[in-house]
């Protein structure tokens, strides 16, 4: 990282919003000696864009990432850069074949016993579990709209977001041109088997574009990404009765999307609209921009989407390639590891964004 720190906010305001943004290309030694990066700290992973659609995506131990891929539904990502299908998806007739047949993996997460990463289908609704122990995956619900995050909790439940009322790729974006608020927060119970499979439960509807989520146990907190309202929302959550109860708005920032937990506790959240994103801290609120790979034509597209949000109106429009500059493609999340490991910058795009922490 450079060792010039340039410290700047802007500040603008649409009705009953503001937004203040702080972008730093290092460590703010003025302040609070926050961490932060830009795009020059970091590389192309793997360099010869070898992936499809890498939306999000989960560090091992060792090292080694299993990301969302378009073609395979999953990809494993050595540390030497060796990119190999993941899960034998094909085994279940999963295809991507536009527009006769549309698959996106999206959300991708470990389990909390990090035995199985959990896999949602923002296009198809399906929901996947795969064994790392067996190179394997099973179906484990079929929704009838796309999913854009599936999270299992201790108790086996599987908690997942309804974006929207889509069954295509097409209906889904059609979500960002204007406020639909038909996204719903759904908890799938562990009892089901075969022979009588689980029934999901709606546990919150009425949202604009549910997006990206995290279940903080210890905490006994929910976050919810509300990407058409430009908000995280914060929950009490029993995992145990599988309810919610207390809503707050933690935050507000641009078109949320995914979101993990960072090592320091705080909550990182993408940003597309931004390109850039987001820490936390869940206990204050306060935020800033923890990484930013924003042009000079995504700051006035972030204006101009925000206002539109705050008129009830869509950005859609707005997703152009010069938006992500740089960028391999649309900034989607983050995949963090252990403290001494690099973090990793997920798009719509062919590679991954490594960063050194140091």
């Amino acid at each position: 990282m450079s060792n010039n720190t340039i410290i700047f906010s802007k500040l603008f305001l649409i009705p009953t919003l503001i937004f203040a943004i702080s972008c730093s290309s290092n460590e703010d030694s003025s302040s609070n000696g926050r961490l932060a990066w830009d795009l020059s700290d970091g590389n192309e992973f793997p360099e010869n864009r070898p992936l499809s659609r890498a939306e999000d995506g989960v560090m091992l131990s060792d090292g080694t990432l299993i990301v969302a891929d378009q073609r395979y539904g999953l990809a494993m990502i050595k540390t030497s850069g060796l990119v190999e299908p993941f899960g034998n998806f094909k085994s279940l007739g999963y295809q991507h074949n536009p527009p006769e047949v549309e698959s996106g993996p999206n959300g991708v997460h470990l389990t909390p016993d990090r035995k199985y990463v959990i896999t949602a289908d923002v296009f198809s609704g399906k929901i996947y579990k795969s064994s790392l122990a067996s190179d394997s995956t099973e179906l484990i619900y079929s929704h009838e709209y796309g999913v854009n995050t599936a999270r299992q909790d201790s108790t086996g439940a599987i908690w997942f977001t309804q974006s929207t009322e889509n069954k295509n790729e097409e209906r889904l974006f059609g979500a960002l041109d204007k406020k639909i608020s038909d996204g719903v927060l759904y908890r799938l119970p562990p009892s089901g088997d075969k022979e009588s499979p689980a029934v999901p439960e709606v546990v919150l509807k009425g949202l604009n574009f549910a997006n990206g989520f995290y279940i903080d146990e210890d905490k006994k907190k929910l976050y919810l990404s509300e990407m058409m309202s430009n908000r995280i929302l914060s929950f009490d959550v029993d995992t145990s009765s599988g309810s919610i109860s207390n809503q707050t708005t933690l935050a507000l920032i641009p078109t949320p999307d995914n979101m993990e937990l960072n090592n320091d506790g705080h909550l990182w959240v993408a940003s597309p609209l931004s390109n850039q994103i987001y820490s936390i801290d869940t206990e204050t609120g306060e935020s800033y921009v923890v990484f930013d790979a924003q042009t000079e034509i995504g700051l006035k597209s972030m204006q101009e989407g925000v206002r539109r949000i705050g008129k009830g109106e869509g950005f859609a429009e707005l997703l152009s390639p010069e938006l992500t500059g740089d960028m391999p493609g649309l900034l989607t999340g983050m995949i963090i590891g252990e403290v001494d490991q690099p973090f990793y910058v997920a798009n719509l795009g062919a590679s991954l964004i490594k960063v050194s922490k140091k």
